[in-house]
């Protein structure tokens, strides 16, 4: 009898790691949702000396990615932001987390730049306002500055087809 409550213990542990080894990390929901999103001002990422602040976005919807030069999952994030600027459909603003400018412009430059604009957060402060914990993260904004949607990971193919692309025209009536 001594060794049943252990061992029944044991059992509903490895049940909980069971069902939770069958849930999506990409799928894990974000506080941010449905909340205004954290309002911030940083240099732009060519050291033009010029500031870009993100309520400048109010009234547009806008695809905020978080990335770095130093990541290697966000190659092939890259190849998907790539493709979905190609259709003009959503701006898409970079936050360069924690990266050396130079580092990620030459980056750029290799891989193709699909950014209209990006900005440098090489403290992190901002990630952590946006609770950003690993790069990349991309975060669908409203008109309003409400983030709608939050895509932990390389964008997916079936998340950009599925999710981004009918959320973005949706927001976008």
């Amino acid at each position: 009898m001594k060794f049943f409550l252990p061992l029944a213990l044991f059992f509903v542990l490895i049940i909980f790691l069971a069902l939770g080894l069958r849930h999506d990390p990409s799928e894990i929901p974000s506080p941010l949702i449905d909340k205004a999103a954290p309002a911030f001002a940083l240099p732009v990422l060519s050291d033009t000396g010029e500031t870009f602040k993100s309520q400048d976005m109010k009234g547009k919807v806008w695809l905020l990615n978080a990335w770095a030069s130093w990541c290697i999952a966000c190659q092939e994030d890259h190849r998907a932001l790539l493709a979905l600027a190609r259709t003009r459909l959503v701006p898409i603003y970079g936050l360069n987390y924690k990266d050396e400018p130079r580092d990620a412009m030459a980056w750029l430059d290799s891989l193709g730049n699909p950014y209209t604009l990006n900005v440098s957060d090489l403290d992190g402060r901002v990630g952590i306002d946006y609770g950003i914990y690993a790069v990349p993260e991309t975060f669908l904004i409203d008109r309003n500055g409400v983030i709608r949607y939050k895509q932990i990971g390389p964008i997916t193919e079936d998340a950009l087809q599925n999710k981004i692309i009918p959320l973005v025209k949706e927001l976008q009536k």
